[in-house]
Formats: structure tokens, sequence, C-alpha cells
């Protein structure tokens, strides 16, 4: 199922999948597609892109629920898709994934993506494009120079985290948290809460709450705690993802990253 509505200059398409409900967004402004959404979605967006014209398609990372929809566009609309340049050779095999995430998101099959440049034009508007780490290796915010709007990819989703990933760092998120905060602008737009009319207000609450919950796991390792008597105190969760997930979705990611980051650079 999708949904349509138009913020400011912004398309956004909201997509809820039918495994799990999970949405994700794909924005179309001044002839940029952001993002192509999962290839589960597919049958719905495929009339959205092709009602739709787009000079190029800019992606914030490489996992599929970003990169589903990118092989159909470029055998039907054949224009440009630009990604992380790490990701390019990534971007050009089919994607291998656990099943689980196949059943929610759909296969991503291969297609050819061109690394983009920090900066690069749309019709009317220049754009920077910024590397924030820690959800992804290759994960990129665009930022609209003219307007002050911050396309976040997966920066922010949550104020309040406690499930990570396997492969997530939370030193690296904030460190990238961090970096974008410094550039001037209001609000986001991100790919899985939507419209974020206080985006800068919202990361910076995002910033502030893992960095205290960080601050708590490294007192507690300190004191001599395990990892699982740091989350069962800290981050107790019985979300059926983990499990789902064979926990590759866990409160312990969260942990066990701050704790080799802090280990790492005493």
């Amino acid at each position: 199922m999708i949904e349509i509505t138009e913020i400011n200059d912004v398309t956004c398409v909201k997509g809820t999948t039918q495994q799990g409900s999970m949405d994700v967004y794909v924005f179309l402004v001044d002839g940029l597609l952001v993002d192509t959404g999962p290839g589960s979605l597919l049958p719905e967006l495929i009339p959205f892109f092709e009602t739709n014209d787009f000079e190029k398609v800019i992606v914030t990372h490489h996992h599929e629920d970003h990169t589903g929809g990118a092989k159909w566009i470029q055998d039907h609309k054949e224009v440009p898709i630009f990604i992380h340049p790490l990701a390019v050779d990534l971007c050009s095999i089919n994607a291998e994934y656990p099943l689980y995430r196949k059943i929610v998101w759909g296969e991503r099959k291969a297609f050819q993506a061109e690394p983009i440049t920090n900066t690069f034009q749309s019709r009317s508007y220049k754009w920077e494009a910024i590397h924030i780490p820690g959800h992804a290796f290759d994960h990129l915010a665009y930022l609209n120079q003219n307007t002050g709007v911050l396309f976040s990819g997966d920066l922010y989703v949550t104020p309040r985290p406690k499930l990570l990933l396997s492969f997530e760092s939370v030193p690296v998120i904030m460190e990238s948290i961090r970096k974008v905060l410094t550039y001037d602008f209001a609000e986001i737009y991100c790919c899985h809460a939507g419209y974020v009319a206080n985006g800068k207000e919202m990361l910076k609450k995002k910033l502030d709450y893992m960095e205290n919950k960080s601050g708590e796991i490294i007192h507690l390792f300190n004191q001599g705690l395990t990892i699982e008597e740091i989350k069962e105190k800290l981050l107790p969760s019985r979300h059926p993802i983990i499990q789902f997930s064979n926990h590759e979705w866990d409160t312990l990611h969260f942990i066990t990253s701050v704790i080799a980051h802090y280990e790492k650079s005493r």
C-alpha cells in the first residue's frame, strides 16, 4: 500500500509493507527521486514512477528497502542512479541478505549505479551529499543548499532507538549526527519517519539520548556488569523482531558497539 502527499515542494510517497507493516518513504523533489523503495512495494510504486518525471535518482544507501526499485527504474526510465562511490560495485550484483529481510522488503536486483559527487545540481537547486556512516558504510544525507531542507536517509528514524542492527555502531552514528548538526537546516525528510518539521531539534534529542545511554552503559560496564546484565538493566526488550531476525536486530548491539568503541579508545 502506498500513500502520496505533497509537503511544500516535495512529493512524499509512503509505502507500508504487507509483511511486518513497515513504513518506508520515497521522495520526489525538483526532478530528483530520493531512493527507490523496496522490491516488495514495487507493484504499487511502478505507477508512480511511470507517471512522474525525474532526471536522476539519488540513493541514500545500498540497503534493499532503499534500492529495491532501482533495477526497474534503470530498465524503464533510463535515468542515472547515483550512490556513494563505495557502494557502486556492491549494487552491480544481486544483493544477499537474510531471509526475513527478503520476506519484508523483497529482492534487490543488480543495477548499475554511478558515484555521486559531493555537490550537484537539480533543476533549480544546488545540493550537497553528506557522508553519515554508522547505519551503513555508504550512508548519505542530501542537503538542499537553497532551501535548507535535509533528506536524512535513516539517520533519524526515531529519537530513542533501542534495537540496532548487528552491523550498526552507536558511536559512529553519534558522530554523524554531530556532523549533520553543523549544517544550517530545520526540516528533515526521513526515509522511515517521513516529514519532520522540527528535524534538527529531533536529531539533537536523538543525540542527547544516545550520549546519555552510552554514558550509562560505560558506567555499568566499569562496575563489572556483563553485557546481558547491562541489557536487562538499561535496554530490556522482548520485541518480536529479535527472534524473527535471529538477533540481527537486538538491543545487545547498542551495548556492544558502545563498549567496543570505549575499549578501543582507552
